[in-house]
């Protein structure tokens, strides 16, 4: 019984020292209530040591109650925490390792020589199946034959990867790769050392090496200042060998030429962006420190005179051009096997460029004289200029009273508001290229309907063929060609004096006579409208009796004014359904 008392007193004091950190479940008194505001005071101040977590991290006392409490769902404890607080572990998504990443080459295992159970009955691999192999279709699979089994595919593996994963340069990097560069100039490093020792050696056995130390105390001085500028000139050497495989942008670097773009300024000159603070002058670009344009442009001051006129002023002005040309002819010369350099052989590049100038041009020459014996053409190329044929330019230039040029050498504004050289349907020249009887036409078919076709010189025979019964003069079968205005301008006037030399006949003549003659003319020109509309009536019949995708195109007939004749027999033929005889007419 003792021991079971002491046994007892012993849970209950490790009860107690349990619960020492636990708020009670029930109403604190206000002795209590006291105690822990004064607590949290004294920690706030400092005074008290931090309550500890089940971490044993401390907690802020500054952290309101709502926040370090623990919600009854997590905790039944109710033990003050920050845990809920912090990230959970079991809620986090897991990201590939730095170390992780796609397998490089092929796998290094065998080939299975017999079927395995499971793999594709085609080729015979493990990773996938029958229906998703990608080989050729085999007339007996790998299941039944036992051979020609295919390896299993590389499978990859799924990376996911975090925010600065998938953007990390070095991602995936193998640091062995940079051992194997490490230990490929190393071995290059040793090699040379080897060859050096090895010309030392000869030099020593042939006793050029004690001449060469004899001319360089003499030069030098000093024995220890010659060896210091001998090893100085090998280093440049070793550089100047492996200078042609530098390659960097901006720069055309060179063993034998070294051409290198420096963007430098003296600090005593004004730069560029301070010249005119005005925001719509020259735009300045930071990063090349080019400003092309000119920034004193809008100030009203002459180029010439002016200390800086930008970048574009200097690069084509004075002999850049001509320098930036045998520069260029330079680099031409040595990638086709000339050693020329413009700094080191300066005359030497000028008379090889001046030379193969007049090479070129003998060439050129020689090319077009061929061109012309072959196909001919010359007389075109010794024509004057259009200037010349015209005797008129385009060219606006505007003179003062002394004769100088005030406005010269630009381009002339276009006069006319309407589109020109538009070319309708499939014609060839414009419309209004043709001019017949008051109508205009294209010149290329002579058709007077400007939204007709194209019919060519077929159209022109047929303009020139058709019967003109309506018009006087019809016997001239050939349309006369187009006049100059001059020789319109003479028979005007020859037809004039005709006129009058008959108004002088006439009137000797008695008024009854031609009263007579006129009526007769107006008589036969009836007739002949009569014959003519009943050819046309004829012809609408029998268009109208054809099927309307079989009738031809209307487009080629001319348009022109009928004359009175014309529409009294147009009348005259005209069928009138209310007349009582039109059925006889018909009939008839």
């Amino acid at each position: 019984m003792p021991e079971e008392s002491a046994d007892g007193a012993a849970q209950a004091s490790e009860g107690v020292v349990g619960l020492e950190g636990l708020e009670e479940p029930k109403k604190m008194t206000r002795e209590d209530w006291r105690k822990k505001k004064e607590l949290e005071e004294q920690r706030k101040l400092g005074n008290a040591p931090a309550e500890v977590d089940e971490e044993g991290k401390d907690i802020n006392p500054h952290i309101p109650q709502y926040i370090s409490s623990v919600p009854w769902y997590i905790d039944p404890s109710k033990r003050p925490t920050l845990k809920h607080q912090r990230p959970q572990e079991e809620n986090q998504r897991q990201f590939s390792a730095i170390g992780d990443w796609y397998k490089r080459g092929v796998q290094e295992k065998p080939v299975s020589t017999k079927f395995r159970k499971g793999s594709c009955e085609n080729c015979g691999a493990m990773t996938h199946k029958k229906k998703d192999c990608l080989e050729r279709p085999r007339k007996v699979g790998a299941k039944f034959t036992g051979t020609g089994m295919a390896p299993d595919e590389h499978s990859q593996i799924q990376l996911a990867l975090d925010y600065d994963g998938k953007r990390d340069r070095w991602n995936g990097y193998d640091p062995e790769d940079h051992m194997r560069i490490v230990e490929e100039y190393s071995k290059v490093d040793l090699a040379k050392r080897t060859l050096k020792a090895q010309k030392l050696q000869e030099e020593l056995a042939s006793g050029k090496l004690t001449d060469q130390a004899t001319s360089s105390r003499k030069q030098w001085g000093d024995d220890e200042h010659g060896g210091q500028e001998r090893e100085h000139n090998s280093e440049d050497e070793d550089e100047d060998k492996y200078a042609d495989d530098v390659d960097m942008p901006g720069q055309n670097f060179d063993s034998k030429r070294r051409i290198t773009v420096r963007n430098l300024r003296i600090r005593e000159d004004i730069a560029k962006y301070l010249r005119n603070l005005d925001p719509n002058s020259a735009y300045y670009d930071p990063k090349t420190r080019a400003m092309r344009e000119n920034p004193y442009a809008n100030t009203g001051m002459i180029p010439e005179e002016v200390g800086y006129a930008g970048d574009n002023f200097v690069r084509y002005s004075g002999d850049t051009i001509t320098m930036a040309q045998s520069q260029l002819f330079a680099w031409e010369a040595y990638d086709k096997g000339s050693e020329v350099h413009l700094q080191a052989d300066p005359t030497k590049l000028e008379l090889l460029h001046q030379s193969f100038k007049v090479k070129k041009e003998d060439f050129k020459d020689k090319q077009k004289e061929t061109i012309l014996a072959k196909y001919g053409g010359e007389e075109h190329l010794d024509a004057p200029p259009r200037e010349l044929l015209l005797a008129q330019t385009e060219d606006y230039v505007e003179y003062s009273r002394h004769g100088a040029v005030l406005k010269g050498q630009e381009k002339a504004v276009a006069r006319s508001k309407y589109e020109e050289d538009v070319y309708l349907n499939n014609h060839t020249s414009i419309w209004g290229s043709y001019w017949n009887e008051g109508c205009w036409g294209f010149k290329c078919c002579h058709s007077l309907v400007k939204l007709s076709y194209c019919t060519g010189d077929a159209g022109i025979k047929t303009a020139s063929t058709t019967c003109t019964p309506f018009v006087e003069g019809l016997g001239e079968e050939e349309e006369e060609e187009p006049k100059s205005l001059m020789e319109m301008h003479q028979e005007k006037m020859k037809e004039k004096k005709k006129k009058k030399k008959r108004r002088n006949k006439n009137r000797k003549h008695d008024s009854d006579s031609s009263d007579e003659d006129d009526d007769a003319r107006k008589k036969e020109k009836l007739k002949m409208a009569l014959c003519a509309e009943e050819q046309r009536l004829k012809q609408v019949a029998e268009l109208m009796q054809l099927d309307e995708r079989k009738r031809p195109y209307s487009s080629l007939h001319e348009v022109k004014e009928p004359t009175e004749e014309e529409m009294e027999a147009f009348r005259m033929k005209r069928y009138h359904p209310d007349d009582p005889m039109a059925s006889f007419l018909s009939q008839q």
